[in-house]
């Protein structure tokens, strides 16, 4: 699959902007804050419904304006395709014209994979975070998965109240049990969800890692859940639950799951150097392209946020000849080369877009 045109109304910093792109490697650049990510960022909404960078929507609509349009023109299974996205009071999506009942349903549409200098946060920060990666990957790939989240959220905040309740207003503690059996029925599926998808980048992410290392270094992933399975699941939170009164919140379940990348053995976010940091997150973005290419027979979109500029010559050539097959996008601040291969290059510069024409 391949975006084909972008249309930008009043969206962040452009007023109104057409972007042809090529099937290939696509260059936007330019100096800072001309509008190079607005681009990226386009894409990424109307791929998954919201942003990378902001949870207010007000944000992306143009200073002075009341509202926003995004329109992303693609091919897929050599079919034309549209999304539009238009942001007001409320933000509305629909494909090819037809208005979605929610805005899950546009996720999985356009498949992308997002690199942006922050990733290496992924390893550094909180675990939501790393949970954050596993539930946009699995999302565009398993649609119930989004569905279930969003029930396992909701539960947990009424458990969570109700734990307070039973503290504080001398609630019946049998009735916390309607919770758990709920909590307990979706989350040990977003548990073997996630399982299902650590296992298929750990078949990917050594393979990958390896090449990129000259053989030096091996790369895992763990996955940390403080369950094991459904009978696990449910004799620890009943262990729990006198404890979880007195706190006030649900200590047992999915919504703290965790992972941690080992690179020979070696927990990479303690011992690892930043460019074994680095290089492990380029490894498990290349890993996460290639799982969605298996699951959906599709290349996806790869969007690079001022990523170029964190690596040297060697590893870009290596890195862009293991996504030579999906369309690319890139953002820079000074225009690059890249040996043999043949990409379109623009100038952005005052919410502008210029195609400076084909290297």
């Amino acid at each position: 699959m391949y975006i084909e045109k972008i249309k930008l109304q009043n969206f962040r910093n452009y007023s109104f902007e057409e972007i042809n792109l090529c099937e290939g490697i696509n260059i936007f650049y330019g100096d800072n804050a001309q509008g190079k990510t607005n681009i990226l960022e386009s894409i990424f909404l109307s791929s998954l419904g919201k942003s990378f960078r902001t949870n207010k929507d007000k944000e992306l609509i143009k200073e002075n304006e009341n509202s926003a349009k995004v329109e992303i023109n693609f091919f897929k299974d050599n079919r034309k395709e549209k999304i539009k996205v238009e942001l007001s009071e409320k933000k509305i999506f629909s494909v090819n014209d037809i208005i979605l009942k929610k805005t899950s349903e546009i996720v999985g549409k356009v498949n992308i994979v997002l690199f942006t200098p922050e990733d290496i946060n992924i390893l550094k920060n909180e675990p939501i975070k790393r949970r954050r990666f596993l539930n946009i990957m699995i999302s565009q790939l398993r649609p119930l998965y989004i569905h279930l989240l969003s029930q396992y959220n909701k539960i947990l905040e009424q458990r969570n109240n109700y734990l307070k309740q039973i503290k504080y207003e001398n609630k019946n503690k049998e009735n916390l049990e309607i919770w758990d059996e709920q909590l307990i029925k979706i989350g040990i599926k977003i548990f073997n969800y996630r399982k299902e998808f650590i296992e298929k980048i750990n078949k990917k992410i050594n393979v990958i890692h390896l090449e990129t290392t000259e053989n030096k270094e091996n790369i895992e992933i763990k996955y940390k859940s403080n369950i094991e399975n459904e009978e696990d699941y449910r004799k620890k939170i009943k262990i729990k639950k006198e404890e979880d009164i007195q706190k006030g919140y649900t200590s047992i379940g999915i919504h703290r799951d965790d992972f941690d990348i080992f690179i020979n053995k070696k927990n990479v976010s303690i011992f690892g150097s930043q460019g074994q940091q680095r290089s492990s997150i380029i490894s498990l973005k290349l890993a996460e392209a290639e799982v969605i290419y298996d699951e959906k027979e599709d290349y996806p979109v790869i969007l690079l946020d001022d990523f170029m500029s964190e690596l040297d010559k060697k590893r870009i050539k290596g890195f862009v000849g293991r996504i030579k097959n999906n369309q690319v996008l890139i953002t820079c601040t000074e225009k690059f080369n890249i040996d043999n291969m043949v990409y379109n290059i623009y100038k952005v510069e005052h919410a502008k877009v210029e195609r400076k024409g084909e290297i």
